[in-house]
C-alpha cells in the first residue's frame, strides 16, 4: 500500500468549502503549510486537529518565506538562511502539534524550494540540516530519483521518494513547469492512471512520450489542483 499525501493549510477557501476535510478521507498523509508561503497559527492548529480526527500522518510543508508568490518563485538565499527559515517553520508547527498531543511524522518542502532542492545538493543539505536540528527521526519527502534524495540519504535521514498523480513530467524526470498549460493533470481518470502506473510499474510517461522509471513511496495530490477531491477519490479507487 503506497502512501498518498496532499498539501493543506494553504488556502482559506479550501477550508471553508470542506475540501481539506473531505480529501483526508482518501489520503494517508498531509503536509501543512507553516507560515512560509501560507498558513498561520490558527490555520495550522485547524489542520492538525483535522488530521488527528481523520487519522492521517501529519507533516510540515516549509517553503521559501514568500507569501506574496505562494512560495513558487525562486529566492536567492544563502544555505544558513534557508536552514534557519525551514527550522522556524517546522518548529512553529511542531509546537502546535505538541500542544494538541500529537507528533509530526514528516517534512516535505514546498514549491520553488522543493524544485531547487531537487537540482541542488547545497539547498537540499540546508533543508536536511534543519530537519536534523528539529528531529533526526522525522521522515523527509522529496522528488523521487533526484539529487535531494541522494543528499538526504547521505546525511543519514529517513527519506521517502515522491511522485505526483496530478503533475506532468519532463523527460529528465523533473516536473513540468507550472507556466505551461499542461503542467497539471486535472482529469481524475488520467491522474488515477498515472498513479496506478507509478504504483504497479514504477514508471511514468513524460509529456514528450518517454517512459521514465520512478521509485516512489508516496504519491502527491495537490489540494489546490482543479478537481482535487475527484482525483483523490479516483486514485483511491484504483486500489493502491
Amino acid at each position: 500500500m503506497i502512501d498518498v499525501n496532499s498539501d493543506v493549510g494553504e488556502i482559506t477557501q479550501l477550508l471553508e468549502d470542506g475540501t481539506y476535510y473531505q480529501i483526508m478521507d482518501y489520503i494517508t498523509s498531509i503536509n501543512i503549510a507553516c507560515g512560509g508561503h501560507a498558513g498561520d497559527y490558527n490555520f495550522m492548529k485547524a489542520m492538525i486537529r483535522m488530521g488527528i480526527e481523520k487519522n492521517v500522518n501529519i507533516g510540515a510543508h516549509p517553503s521559501y518565506p514568500d507569501k506574496e508568490n505562494f512560495g513558487r518563485k525562486i529566492m536567492v538565499m544563502e544555505p544558513p538562511d534557508i536552514m534557519e527559515t525551514v527550522m522556524k517553520q517546522i518548529e512553529d508547527l511542531f509546537e502546535i502539534a505538541a500542544a494538541e498531543k500529537t507528533a509530526l511524522h514528516h517534512v516535505k518542502p514546498h514549491g520553488a524550494l522543493y524544485n531547487q532542492a531537487a537540482k541542488s545538493s547545497t539547498i537540499a543539505q540546508a533543508i536536511g540540516l534543519a530537519v536534523k536540528q528539529i528531529d533526526p527521526q522525522l521522515t523527509i519527502v522529496g522528488l523521487s530519483d533526484s539529487i535531494m534524495i541522494d543528499t538526504w540519504e547521505d546525511m543519514g535521514l529517513n527519506v521517502t521518494g515522491e511522485a505526483f498523480a496530478d503533475r506532468n513530467y519532463e523527460a529528465d524526470g523533473s516536473l513540468r513547469d507550472r507556466k505551461f498549460d499542461n503542467a497539471l493533470i486535472t482529469n481524475p481518470a488520467q491522474a488515477a492512471k498515472q498513479a496506478k502506473m507509478i504504483t504497479n510499474d514504477g514508471k511514468i510517461i513524460s509529456v514528450d512520450g518517454n517512459t521514465i522509471s520512478i521509485n516512489a513511496q508516496t504519491i502527491c495530490i495537490h489540494s489546490d489542483t482543479p478537481n482535487a477531491l475527484a482525483i483523490a477519490k479516483a486514485v483511491k479507487n484504483i486500489g493502491y
